[in-house]
């Protein structure tokens, strides 16, 4: 499984319009095949960073969820509303183990 992870930061603003072309994106992306998580949220203590993580079946899934029509609409909108900066980065995910000194309820 592939997680990325992505930052992208706007003006404050701009938080509207964001959400605006972002919800589509998440929609669609969503109901994609080899899709197994996505999601946008805004920082609680840094108004506008936008936090993404996707999580992806494997390599192609991800390839072909950059292949899709709405990355095409998501993207041209997106450099529309100028970010201020974005990084992407891909992880691949390793076997799932008990968190360290998880109390337990």
């Amino acid at each position: 499984m592939l997680i990325v992870l992505a930052d992208a930061r706007f003006d404050p603003a701009q938080a509207d319009d964001v959400a605006a072309i972002a919800r589509p994106m998440i929609e669609a992306s969503r109901a994609e095949a080899g899709c197994a998580g996505y999601d946008y949220a805004f920082d609680m203590l840094e108004p506008g960073l936008m936090r993404v993580r996707e999580w992806w079946k494997d390599e192609q899934a991800l390839k072909d969820h950059f292949a899709t029509p709405h990355m095409a609409v998501f993207l041209k909108a997106l450099r529309g509303l100028k970010p201020k900066s974005v990084t992407i980065k891909c992880h691949e995910l390793g076997p799932e183990r008990p968190m360290p000194n998880q109390v337990s309820s």
